[in-house]
């Protein structure tokens, strides 16, 4: 790859490290780390390409005074971006940790790769697979500028409508194999598009043979609020309310704080179809970087599901889980969690507890051992 910073572990699997500015170098490494230690005992050694460089924040874009100048550094850090990836999927890499990058340049490559975001929310017996379209929408387009004004040009199509609930509909059959769907409602602006939007639903409803309802966003807000969604939802939902919305979600199927959390975002071209992003739910908190205070948990779950999912390690989720409560249970935490630990203090009481035995009988809870047996 070129220009990339490769760590080797003989014929491993090949994973992808996309690194932002602010925090993002400080969260590569935490990555790097758990990574390495998660797949250690296996044969091959995960094998880590980084990718050239580093992608600017909000906030390292928003110290550039011109206006040409920042839209010309958003393109560039969403073509580089866009490169990599898919010569990380051309080379067979399956997965890619990205830090935060400004979200402008997200959002062009996802709508040239088709991308999709994916949350599983479980609260008791209810689920909601909420699918988020990042393929099209208010939240992707391009800028004209004028003087003293600034036009966004967007499109809706019938094919990226279809590729995204029919992928919803495939991640409900792995999410939950018996086949039980409840319920498929759509969260669009829909009323917007002259009819078109509902008409594509309605006809690719009757293709499928599933009931696909499409409702304004406040609709969705008041039902949620009245009567909750049934036990398995598939929520497929426009970027600019799923984004609002996703924090609220997250209180409603009690999944915890944002800054807690990663996600992982699916791309549909099909030259991508193997490739699965994964992130930080927060952003690249600047104010920080450099400080050794950045929040470390979203990161740490990242690696786990990676070396769960891609690297063969079963058990790397749950003793990662099991690792971050009880961290958290001695009271180590970063200060945005009212602790008084460092990123690195926090990063060590989890990894510790990772590799020592656990309370109910000695076994090891390092899930490396467990992936090398």
């Amino acid at each position: 790859m070129t220009g990339a910073r490769e760590r080797r572990g003989a014929d491993g699997p090949l994973i992808g490290l996309a690194v932002g500015r602010g925090t993002g170098p400080e969260l590569a490494a935490v990555f790097e780390r758990v990574v390495a230690l998660l797949t250690a005992s296996l044969p091959g050694a995960a094998r880590i390409a980084r990718s050239p460089g580093l992608y600017h924040s909000y906030v390292s874009l928003s110290q550039e005074r011109d206006v040409h100048r920042i839209r010309t550094l958003t393109a560039r850090d969403a073509a580089r971006y866009e490169a990599y990836c898919r010569e990380l999927a051309a080379r067979g890499a399956t997965a890619v940790f990205r830090t935060a990058v400004n979200a402008q340049s997200l959002y062009l490559l996802r709508c040239r790769m088709r991308a999709v975001k994916v949350d599983l929310l479980t609260s008791g017996a209810d689920s909601l697979l909420l699918v988020r379209d990042q393929a099209q929408g208010f939240y992707t387009g391009e800028n004209t500028h004028t003087d003293g004004e600034v036009s966004r040009t967007l499109t809706f199509s019938r094919e990226i409508t279809t590729q995204v609930v029919e992928y919803a509909l495939e991640r409900a059959r792995r999410e939950w194999p018996d086949g039980r769907v409840d319920r498929v409602m759509m969260a669009y602006k829909f009323h917007l598009l002259d009819g078109a939007f509902g008409s594509w639903v309605a006809r690719l409803s009757d293709r499928l043979g599933i009931r696909v309802e499409v409702f304004q966003p406040d609709t969705v807000n008041r039902n949620l609020l009245a009567h909750g969604l049934p036990g398995r939802t598939v929520l497929i939902a426009g970027n600019e309310w799923a984004d609002i919305m996703h924090v609220v979600l997250l209180d409603r199927y009690g999944a915890g704080r944002p800054e807690n959390r990663c996600t992982e975002n699916v791309f549909l071209d099909p030259a991508l179809r193997q490739l699965v992003e994964y992130q930080t739910v927060h952003g690249s908190a600047d104010d920080l970087a450099g400080l050794d205070r950045v929040n470390p948990v979203a990161t740490l779950r990242a690696a786990a599901l990676v070396a769960e999912r891609h690297a063969g390690c079963p058990g790397a989720v749950a003793a990662m889980e099991a690792a971050l409560a009880e961290a958290d249970g001695r009271g180590v935490r970063t200060p945005d969690l009212g602790g008084r630990h460092s990123t690195s203090e926090v990063v060590d009481a989890v990894t510790a507890a990772l590799a020592a035995p656990d309370g109910g009988g000695g076994a090891p809870r390092d899930p490396a051992l467990a992936c090398g047996s």
